[in-house]
């Protein structure tokens, strides 16, 4: 095993409430601790540019990092026709952050040799947070850090392959499995202990999935189990809004914050964010008519990624968060959902370009919410954590979850 980082290898942020709060992951240095979380179907690279366009024109510079939604390991490795357009990065986009799903530490090698072999990205994030059944009841997901030696050979052979590079690997999970079964502390200091350069921590266990409330008590636990190893830590769970991601670094001590659900509808959260954080007059939020053209922007930049069709098929799932507290009429959002093409889209959004409506109740959760549920895992899943047995078959899924 290799030894555990000192806070030479990764400097964490400056005092929380400096004007200029840095996060330093590896050899990342970002001028704002907000992590872009990925997610599945969003974070594709229409999405990062959106979000990074919004902070450049709030903030007048882009300061944190933005992650591509997960692609998997094997998939990666065979070169799947989906996974390597999910792949896709803007020109301008620095640094570039990937993330891996993975069970198997050989894959997960080939995988993180051929990122730097191909100048792939810049960044691997390694996903065990994920809690949906498909996922768990494989063994994969927010299900594999129980298994401790696994978990570190997985984390092992992603830094092996990046050694000598300046490419960080990091590690997001959960909690635990559920209340019983708690893993986040051990998966920490072995993450650390393997060479991760930062983890990130939701809140939830994977039987939450994401209900509730995140616990953040547990956020200041792993922050304080992690602080001999110097690796920083982030924060993911309930970021709303701008003053979320404040209270959440000086309520757990940590490093930087995880947003995912927030920004659903949401892609200027990001400057506001960063203002927070920095100390610096958040942006005023958009009007209708502002967030119309941001719409139709999605539009144009999915459209460039996926082909016109398909940019405003996927458009449709964004619409109920764009329009959230919104005077958006039935008429209009039923209009909304059946546009096929970028020129309809315009015609439709057209009449609220000059509105100067502001949302109403703009700041609460947004996506999957959904109820606490027992999770699926493979027979005899808990009978061993020592087992370092690859689990069969997790590792054939699509990329994106």
């Amino acid at each position: 095993m290799s030894s555990v980082p000192t806070s030479a290898d990764a400097t964490t942020s400056q005092p929380h409430g400096s004007a200029e709060p840095t996060l330093r992951i590896g050899s990342l240095v970002l001028d704002s601790p907000v992590v872009l979380a990925p997610m599945a179907g969003v974070t594709n690279v229409a999405f990062r540019s959106l979000c990074r366009e919004q902070e450049r024109e709030r903030m007048g510079s882009v300061a944190g990092l933005y992650v591509c939604e997960m692609v998997t390991a094997r998939a990666l490795v065979e070169r799947n026709e989906k996974t390597l357009h999910m792949t896709t990065f803007a020109p301008d986009e620095d640094p570039r952050s990937l993330q891996l799903y993975t069970t198997d530490p050989k894959y997960t090698y080939e995988a993180a040799k051929m990122i730097v072999d191909e100048n792939l990205a810049d960044h691997i994030d390694m996903n065990f947070g994920c809690p949906v059944p498909k996922v768990t009841r494989r063994g994969g997901g927010s299900a594999l850090p129980y298994k401790r030696r696994l978990f570190g050979n997985i984390v092992a052979a992603a830094v092996k392959a990046t050694e000598g590079t300046d490419i960080p690997v990091t590690v997001k999970f959960r909690v635990g499995i559920d209340d019983d079964h708690h893993t986040h502390l051990d998966a920490g200091h072995i993450a650390a202990q393997e060479g991760a350069k930062a983890v990130a921590l939701h809140a939830r266990t994977a039987a939450q999935r994401y209900s509730g409330r995140a616990d953040w008590n547990e956020i200041t636990r792993l922050v304080e189990h992690m602080a001999p190893t110097g690796v920083p830590v982030l924060g993911n769970g309930d970021i709303f809004k701008a003053t979320d991601a404040r209270d959440m670094m000086e309520q757990t001590g940590c490093d930087g914050v995880v947003v995912g659900r927030g920004c659903l509808g949401r892609p200027w959260l990001f400057a506001e964010l960063s203002a927070e954080l920095r100390g610096l007059p958040i942006p005023a939020e958009p009007t209708f008519g502002e967030v119309a053209r941001i719409i139709l922007r999605h539009a144009e930049l999915l459209a460039e990624h996926d082909g016109e069709s398909k940019a405003c098929r996927d458009l449709r799932k964004h619409m109920t968060w764009y329009l959230r507290g919104f005077p958006a009429g039935g008429e209009l959002r039923r209009a909304l959902a059946r546009t096929s093409s970028l020129k309809e889209l315009y015609d439709t959004l057209a009449p609220v370009f000059d509105s100067d409506a502001l949302a109403e109740d703009s700041d609460g959760a947004r996506g999957r919410q959904g109820s606490p549920a027992k999770v699926v895992l493979p027979e005899g899943w808990l009978d061993d954590p020592e087992d370092e047995a690859v689990p069969e078959g997790a590792d054939i899924m699509h990329s994106g979850g």
